[in-house]
């Protein structure tokens, strides 16, 4: 899509609730031939994430029906709640309903590793906004997502890496302390965050597991030893619903250092959570911020889907976009539109190319950007 397309449209897509396997659907909602899926966390303490993913994909679709009035294509809304739990509660029912094509998700790492035996029997495609635990591609793990599994972000063996870089970029003599919240995701990045600071020469002192399910936790054991090793710097590996609370306690108990995490708390409900303890947080994450595509577009965003974009509202918009293409084309089947996937090669909304490799990583990805929490937004600092 050029930057300076002429846009105004109006958005028609149908809103399907699926839970516990059944398919609920509003009286007024439109019947469609065919369905695109959006799953992630619409309800529960991380659904802001899951609320802005969903309206990028919105948006993709408003922008094709519009301009295929004879063919049109519906949405379905399968909410997951962002967890392991939650997927396996709605995944089953969602393969099972032959009106869906593909699926723009899942957007959490742990929920991907519930659904994946149930989609992959159903020979469902998949193309995850933001999922990045690096087993999810790895052929030899058993959280394998293959064939049906595809993503669009850098993995956490990248962003680990790199958001180690970016917590102590600056600091003089830091002290790094590591907390992760026991997911899938964040123990994984957890790893590859305390492996980079090895190799930098700043070993972490020191690192601590918490239940990351209790988003109200008292943090004040950990907070004590943080404080007991004269920590300057602590990264969080974990979503942003718990960091937040996190973060609060941190700087209610006198903490002055660095509060620093990755795309798990890159939201702006970690801001609203958070309050102004939220300020000076560094977060990385493998997202192209929508509005860099230029005004006329993020203004055009907001008017239909009634929302700003928000957080990796552009991977959802070029991956609902790349399962449309192949719609367009005439792949009409979900083992046609897995091969579309597999075999095709796609312009995403900032002009670059992705074409998928054979495990389901974007081929050439690799790219970690750097946030800053300033005056309660959430600001891009670049590439790290």
């Amino acid at each position: 899509m050029k930057k300076n397309m002429k846009l105004g449209v109006a958005l028609v897509t149908a809103a399907t609730l699926i839970s516990g396997g059944a398919v609920a659907t509003s009286a007024s909602a439109t019947t469609y031939k065919y369905y695109i899926a959006y799953q992630g966390p619409l309800t529960g303490d991380n659904k802001q994430t899951g609320l802005d993913e969903i309206a990028g994909v919105k948006y993709a679709l408003a922008l094709y029906n519009k301009a295929n009035p004879k063919a049109q294509v519906g949405l379905k809304q399968v909410d997951d709640q962002g967890s392991g739990p939650g997927a396996s509660v709605v995944a089953p029912g969602t393969a099972k309903d032959k009106s869906i094509l593909a699926i723009v998700g899942p957007a959490f790492s742990g929920a991907s590793v519930a659904s994946f035996p149930y989609y992959k029997a159903a020979g469902l495609p998949l193309i995850s906004p933001s999922a990045t635990r690096v087993t999810l591609t790895d052929p030899s793990s058993t959280d394998f997502g293959g064939p049906v599994f595809h993503r669009l972000p850098s993995k956490d063996d990248k962003q680990g890496p790199a958001l180690a870089k970016y917590a102590i970029q600056g600091v003089k003599s830091p002290v790094v302390y590591t907390v992760n919240d026991q997911s899938s995701y964040g123990t994984g990045l957890d790893g590859y965050v305390q492996s980079a600071l090895k190799a930098l020469g700043h070993a972490a002192v020191g690192t601590d597991s918490v239940d990351g399910t209790n988003t109200t936790l008292d943090f004040s054991a950990t907070i004590s030893k943080i404080k007991d090793s004269k920590t300057n710097v602590v990264i969080y590996s974990g979503y942003y619903a718990q960091a937040a609370g996190f973060v609060k306690q941190l700087r209610n108990a006198g903490f002055t250092g660095i509060f620093a995490s990755g795309d798990g708390t890159y939201d702006p409900g970690f801001i609203d959570g958070a309050g102004d303890a939220a300020e000076g947080a560094r977060l990385t994450a493998s997202s192209a911020v929508f509005q860099d595509a230029g005004k006329a577009i993020a203004a055009d965003f907001k008017k239909v889907t009634g929302n700003a974009p928000g957080t990796y509202a552009t991977e959802d918009f070029d991956a609902a976009n790349i399962i449309l293409s192949c719609i367009k084309k005439g792949n009409t089947t979900r083992a046609k539109i897995q091969k579309c996937i597999n075999t095709g090669t796609f312009t995403g909304l900032m002009g670059n190319t992705i074409k998928f490799d054979k495990n389901g990583d974007t081929a050439g990805a690799g790219f970690i950007n750097a946030f800053l929490v300033t005056g309660g937004t959430i600001i891009s600092k670049g590439q790290i």
